[in-house]
């Protein structure tokens, strides 16, 4: 039988329609990637106050992927068994209540608790939105993602802003966390009783489990998806150390040109979540890939400061688009266990957020950052590489 594909014409035909849930769900997947970030800016002021050493302090981005992690091997299963919108609010309403465990926590042992709790309950959200939205929209699942995607990047960027703002008033750290708890109550207490797409897998207690086999088509692209959030998290981690120690910038000028990077990669999913009305998400990751690989080379071996920077925003043009289109390709490809298939890449992108930007870092010890940084571009060839093997696959004749 031969292979029929969906002309690209038919997302200019019939666009993506934004109803009530699909708005409320970009509104939570924001929330979601706020109270991940913050993460970030407010370990120094904890590492301060209880007096923490790196290592310790570090635990806590640890705490968060190891959460990550067990959400991704057990959240299709709670979805299955209780239905997805208990998992979904539940989700909200757990990370919320792991916030509220870092902020009245005065033990590393208790916050390091409160960040694991956010972790692993609030990691529902983001595998629950992913599923719901690619189940909602179908053949238009990548621009709903990406859109998705648009508002997380957009609290990403705002996360650092809250901790800074709540400090310099003289309110403390606190109450960033608190803001973000505040938000998820008042959405659930507005929005709680409105329906959500139900899964296209049996969600009755009494129907036997959905399949844990996803086809190897997925299993490519969720290798995309772990080479993707490693490169992305090794950028974000160390990419001011880099362009201090490797590119010679003042810390405070280096870290301060991080935002080159963020400003890059929220216009980079603007304009992503327009060209997936007209180019397919397999397609248009290829050309993602391309645009990063371009920038990279830029960045790491620019030779001077403004060449390192025009990288860092070639590279944020490229890279903000790679994790959204990779996941549209992977859940299209799990025909319909979108449930499964939205774990299993909470699962990968926990591994890589654990692992590889300590490994990353595990090297620089030894060989500097400079060369470390070699990292990211075999990150992004196997990327690119299993990329390019998975489409081929899906374009055979069948």
């Amino acid at each position: 039988m031969k292979h029929t594909t969906i002309p690209n014409t038919l997302a200019v035909i019939s666009p993506l329609s934004r109803d009530r849930f699909t708005w409320l769900a970009y509104i939570m997947l924001a929330y979601y990637a706020y109270m991940q970030s913050m993460l970030g800016p407010l370990v120094p002021f904890l590492r301060a106050e209880l007096d923490l050493n790196y290592t310790i302090a570090g635990l806590h981005l640890s705490a968060f992927a190891v959460g990550m992690i067990i959400a991704g091997l057990i959240s299709d299963q709670l979805a299955h068994r209780w239905g997805r919108k208990i998992v979904y609010w539940g989700g909200a309403s757990g990370m919320g209540a792991g916030a509220l465990v870092l902020v009245l926590a005065r033990q590393p042992l208790f916050t390091i608790g409160g960040v694991l709790i956010m972790g692993f309950v609030g990691s529902f959200v983001m595998v629950m939105v992913q599923a719901m939205l690619s189940d909602r929209h179908g053949i238009h699942r990548a621009t709903a993602l990406t859109e998705a995607n648009i508002a997380a990047a957009v609290s990403s960027m705002m996360a650092p802003l809250a901790v800074g703002a709540f400090v310099q008033v003289g309110l403390g750290w606190r109450w960033a966390p608190i803001l973000g708890s505040a938000i998820a109550l008042a959405l659930a207490l507005r929005f709680g009783r409105d329906p959500v797409p139900e899964s296209s897998e049996s969600e009755t207690p009494s129907a036997p489990p959905p399949s844990r086999f996803l086809p190897g088509r997925f299993w490519m692209y969720w290798l995309v998806l772990v080479s993707v959030v490693a490169s992305e998290w090794c950028m974000i981690f160390w990419g001011g150390d880099f362009l201090e120690n490797a590119v010679g910038l003042p810390r405070t000028l280096a870290a301060t040109l991080l935002t080159v990077f963020w400003v890059a990669y929220v216009g980079g999913r603007l304009g992503g979540s327009r060209l997936t009305r007209f180019i397919r998400a397999d397609r248009l990751l290829i050309l993602a890939f391309g645009v990063s690989m371009i920038g990279f080379p830029l960045f790491w071996l620019g030779g001077a400061p403004w060449v390192n920077v025009l990288g860092l925003f070639v590279i944020g043009l490229g890279m903000s688009n790679l994790f959204p289109l990779a996941m549209a390709a992977a859940v299209g490809s799990a025909s319909e266990r979108a449930n499964t298939a939205s774990a299993r890449i909470s699962l990968g992108a926990g591994l890589a957020i654990l692992i590889v930007p300590l490994v990353l870092g595990r090297f620089a010890d030894h060989v500097g950052i400079f060369n470390a940084y070699g990292l990211v571009a075999v990150l992004l060839v196997i990327g690119v590489t299993m990329a390019v093997l998975a489409n081929r696959i899906g374009s055979r004749p069948v």
